[in-house]
């Protein structure tokens, strides 16, 4: 397990780093004053002081991080607001987060997960850039016997071309394609003898591993693919491609995570696949000896989760002030003390449940349930 702290830690601070740097960066755009900037909680380990006055700050507790601003603290009314303002000298006042339009505030909130996906695009421009994307076809070079593929009518040699209706690039494609789908059957279109043909696969679900080792319950429909002539396409790609297809993965990745978590709250998907800090951690130490390029393609899709789970209107979590602030905007005045009180105790109620859940899949990852 000590293995994988380092490989943890700086995937954390990176990521934790770049979304507060979010919250950071258009607050200070928008002239709020930044009193803290940490990286974890609890006690400080080390910090300084900028020429702002902002405490740059390492802590323990290295799972998150926080942005404080000037004056920082929750105005459920007007005359809340007013009362704060007494408080401050006319200078004090123009550094206050609540003093700004609510279209500043809003942004200052979603600045943290837009950096995180924004984090995610410069990482896959860079791979698909300097790296390379692979592009070779998917080609069919067995079909298992008595399989869900050959049930469906799969033969050898038909190129997969789609599979529920996104377009499989590259081989690498297929197996994450067929994880990420949450439907009892998956379509495929395949192209055989330059036809296309549409085939629905219903898929098995059976106990595996992944590359790294990790048990899993993984959707199996009997193929083994294999490039044409052992011929690897690789291609780097220019900025314009890059970008293209960064957005695209981006884009996939957000939509996929969504449908699964969705799949999960209906019963049909796989919550023993929820994992917390413990599993990652031990992913990314994994991950970790692959090389640098497997490291920060990891790094880029735990920074869409981070952005995308900040998104979800849970009070405690940005979604939850966008959330608020959309109340505000539509009834013209914030929502009262008492109605904010109370969806903050239901968002750290999920919250809780949500943590301990993930934990107890970690703990039961590691054999230890």
């Amino acid at each position: 397990m000590f293995d994988f702290i380092l490989p943890f830690m700086i995937l954390i601070l990176v990521v934790v780093f770049i979304h507060e740097y979010g919250h950071y960066y258009f607050a200070k755009k928008y002239g709020v004053g930044v009193t803290d900037f940490s990286i974890g909680f609890g006690k400080e380990i080390f910090g300084w002081n900028d020429k702002s006055g902002t405490r740059w700050k390492i802590c323990w507790i290295p799972l998150g991080g926080y942005v404080k601003f000037f004056g920082d603290r929750n105005v459920f009314s007007q005359a809340d607001q007013e009362e704060l303002l007494k408080k401050y000298k006319k200078e004090d006042q123009e550094k206050l987060f609540v003093t700004k339009p609510l279209y500043q505030r809003a942004l200052i909130v979603a600045g943290g997960p837009v950096a995180n996906f924004v984090l995610a695009i410069f990482i896959f421009l860079f791979i698909y850039m300097f790296i390379g994307k692979d592009f070779t076809p998917a080609i069919i070079d067995e079909v298992q016997k008595d399989s869900p593929a050959e049930t469906a009518g799969m033969n050898k040699n038909d190129i997969i071309l789609e599979i529920d209706n996104i377009e499989v690039e590259s081989i690498l494609d297929v197996s994450k394609l067929i994880a990420m789908s949450t439907s009892e059957f998956i379509d495929f279109k395949v192209s055989r003898h330059d036809q296309e043909i549409l085939l629905k696969v219903k898929p098995n679900l059976v106990e595996s591993e992944d590359n790294l080792g990790n048990k899993i319950k993984k959707r199996m429909i009997g193929i083994r693919l294999s490039p044409y002539n052992n011929e690897i396409k690789h291609e780097k790609l220019g900025p314009g491609q890059a970008l293209i297809h960064s957005l695209n993965e981006v884009y996939f990745v957000t939509i996929s995570s969504l449908k699964y978590l969705g799949s999960m709250l209906t019963g049909a998907g796989d919550s023993s696949q929820l994992g917390g800090p413990i599993r990652i951690a031990k992913i990314s130490g994994q991950v970790a000896e692959f090389g640098i390029i497997p490291f920060i393609s990891m790094m880029a899709y735990i920074s869409i989760s981070l952005g995308l789970i900040n998104l979800f209107p849970i009070p405690l979590l940005d979604g939850g002030h966008l959330m608020f602030y959309t109340f505000e905007k539509i009834l013209g005045r914030p929502l009262s003390q008492k109605t904010q009180e109370g969806f903050f105790r239901i968002g750290m109620f999920l919250l809780l449940s949500l943590m301990f859940f993930a934990t107890f899949n970690d703990l039961k990852d590691l054999g230890l349930f």
